[in-house]
Parts: structure tokens; C-alpha cells; sequence
């Protein structure tokens, strides 16, 4: 059985409109990106403090801490910046996720991300060797115009790593937007043993507006949720949907194609027979 979560400040930046609108379609999981307009990086100890409270009032669960960690220039100061990642470390124990969302790097400014795969490993080789007795992992995500953006660099770090601490965060959209087309074939089929992880959303090959529903799209959703479930997929479906804004840090969709959303993920579920 696959778990539904949403990351739902792309609903309303309110935690109890985000619950609200997530309760009244049966999701009761979220991947924890912001609340109150404010990162979950830079959420203060008593907005923790009240998330969880609130959390735990209605039944809900962090499937998934939505962090920024890895989506910085590779020339950053990397030191300060596992610092940061440390704190989502924190933040994953303290929501009691079991999933830490991390990206592979922005090449610098007029550069190339490929001329920078060494510390590019070397970086998330670090992050993977500080969870290793933690009870976490680590998600991936395929995100344009980073290192880990296409199915080759992916397979690389995946190959390279080789560790049970880091899984892959499957975005059909970006692969969309990045031309790994047909996506089930170029991405899906490569990658899928490395998949522990969805970030649900579809997108029109070539449009430069927001994302559509499942299904809608150039994502193959069907075809890879259908290859996903007879491998005997369980884990978490996190809708992203970015209906009506799609940012590099965040998307917003609100509470009316919310609904258009889950509905489209469900029925490609019902469809393929994966149960949630």
C-alpha cells in the first residue's frame, strides 16, 4: 500500500487550512516544506513546537522533510552548508519523518555542473556517511539543472554512492522539463531500482506554464506508477502539484485544484491497481 502526503503549503500558507483541505480527501500525510510563508529551515522552535501539536491534534504525519539541502552552488561554502543540513537532520528526528528531501547542486555561476561531479559525490557521500545510524534517508530529487537532473548523472551517483541511505525522489515533470523523454523509457526504466520515494506532478513537454493534473501530462504517470506497483512499490506518493505556480523553491496550487489533483492521482492508482 502507498502512502499519500502533499506538500501543503502550496495549498495555503495556514497550517489548518493546509489540514483541513488535505483531511477532506483522506490525505493525512505531509512533506514538511513551510507553514505561516516560512520555511521549514527557518521555522523557530515554537513554530516546531506548534506544528507538531497541531500535527498530532488531527492525526497527522510528516512523511517527508521538504528541505533545500543541495540546492545551492557548488562554490557555496559547503561547510556552513552541512550545517543546515544537520539542522533538517534535527528537524526529520523532532517530526519523527523517516525521509530527508536533498538535491545534487547548481553548477557556478557561467559553469558546468558536470566539471564538478567529484564534489559533488564527495558532498552527499558526506551527508549519507552522518545518517548512517540515524533512522532516516535520504530522497533526491531530479531537479533541472542540477547535477543529478538527467538518467545518466543519476545513475552515476546512485552507482557511485551505493548507499542504503540514499534513495531516489522520482519527478516526472522535471524529467519532462528537461527533455528525458519518453519519460518511461529514458528515466523510469533506468532508474526505477534506485526509486524510494514520488514527487507527484505532470507537465506538458514545452510549456512554460504551471504543471497539470496526473495523467495530463508528458510525465507517463500511468505507465510509471503501473512499473512502480508491479515492483511492489510502498512507500510515499508526495503530490507537488504546482497547478497554478511553479517556482524553483516552491509552486502553489490552493485549495480548489487541490482536489483536481488527488483525484487524478487516485484514479491512475485505481487504475493500475495500487491500493493507498
Amino acid at each position: 500500500m502507498a502512502i499519500i502526503s502533499a506538500f501543503a503549503d502550496e495549498i495555503d500558507a495556514d497550517p489548518k487550512v493546509q489540514m483541513d483541505t488535505l483531511a477532506a480527501h483522506g490525505v493525512m500525510h505531509i512533506e514538511l516544506r513551510g507553514a505561516w510563508d516560512t520555511n521549514v529551515m527557518k521555522l523557530s522552535d515554537a513554530q516546531c513546537k506548534d506544528l507538531k501539536r497541531m500535527f498530532g491534534d488531527r492525526g497527522f504525519g510528516v512523511a517527508c522533510i521538504g528541505s533545500p539541502i543541495g540546492k545551492v552552488t557548488i562554490d557555496s561554502d559547503l561547510d556552513a552548508h552541512f550545517d543546515e543540513f544537520k539542522h533538517a537532520c534535527d528537524l526529520a528526528a523532532f517530526f519523527d519523518s523517516g525521509l530527508i528531501r536533498v538535491f545534487s547542486f547548481y553548477p557556478p555561476e557561467n559553469g558546468d555542473i558536470l566539471d564538478h561531479r567529484d564534489t559533488v559525490i564527495e558532498r552527499l557521500q558526506q551527508m549519507c556517511d552522518y545518517v548512517a545510524d540515524r533512522p532516516v534517508r535520504l530522497a533526491l530529487e531530479n531537479e533541472s539543472n542540477l547535477y543529478g537532473s538527467l538518467p545518466p548523472q543519476l545513475e552515476d551517483l546512485f552507482q557511485t554512492l551505493r548507499s542504503e541511505k540514499l534513495v531516489m525522489a522520482f519527478d516526472p515533470a522535471n524529467f519532462v522539463n528537461d527533455g528525458a523523454l519518453p519519460v518511461f523509457e529514458t528515466a523510469w526504466e533506468r532508474l526505477k531500482q534506485y526509486v524510494g520515494h514520488f514527487h507527484v506532478k505532470d507537465k506538458v513537454a514545452g510549456s512554460t506554464g504551471p504543471c497539470v493534473p496526473s495523467g495530463e501530462g508528458d510525465g507517463d504517470m500511468e505507465k510509471v506508477l503501473r512499473g512502480a506497483h508491479q515492483m511492489g512499490y510502498e512507500g510515499v506518493l508526495t503530490l507537488e502539484p504546482h497547478l497554478a505556480a511553479a517556482g524553483q523553491f516552491k509552486g502553489h496550487t490552493g485549495p480548489e485544484l487541490f482536489e483536481k489533483a488527488v483525484t487524478a492521482l487516485k484514479r491512475i492508482c485505481d487504475r493500475v491497481g495500487m491500493s493507498y
